[in-house]
């Protein structure tokens, strides 16, 4: 298992993920991603933000990272935090724990860039969801109720998410 930053030549197998995450998340929950736009991923793969987890020679997972939720975190987002977005697992990887890998891979990145804190947000309501997050070493923070803006994805529109973090 080796960690790498994505390149465009992994977009297909990213989008393959993406889409079997978001088939997954509509059998256990009534909320889940609607897609993403491909340019969205070129420009986090451009500002060296984008990754993917590469086991057995195949992508099995995939994360993207960000210094700043100003819309999602609001106030909070002035803390020195990593945050994480769009945690997917190619469904051959399912029950590898590649979250609790990322989050150790995470605490490392996050000290070299001299922040405090790991965050991440999923859609509140999913008590599965959440109390794995917690098992991984979150600390549940509250909800947040957001307006969209054309910034996010499509699946921000449902407007109230659960925040989580871990303080380095």
């Amino acid at each position: 298992m080796e960690f790498f930053k994505t390149t465009n030549e992994d977009i297909d197998a990213v989008f393959d993920i993406y889409n079997e995450a978001t088939s997954y998340q509509k059998t256990v929950n009534n909320k889940s991603w609607r897609g993403f736009e491909k340019a969205l991923i070129e420009k986090e793969i451009a500002e060296d933000r984008h990754f993917i987890i590469k086991d057995e020679g195949e992508v099995a997972c995939t994360f993207v990272l960000t210094f700043n939720d100003l819309i999602i975190w609001k106030e909070a987002s002035a803390d020195p935090a990593v945050y994480l977005h769009r945690i997917a697992t190619n469904p051959k990887f399912r029950g590898r724990s590649y979250v609790t890998k990322i989050i150790e891979w995470v605490k490392i990145y996050a000290k070299e860039n001299g922040k405090s804190y790991i965050r991440l947000d999923t859609h509140s309501g999913n008590e599965r969801i959440n109390k794995y997050y917690m098992s991984c070493g979150f600390d549940f923070k509250g909800v947040s109720v957001i307006e969209w803006t054309n910034e996010l994805p499509e699946h921000y529109k449902e407007g109230s998410f659960s925040l989580f973090e871990i303080k380095l």
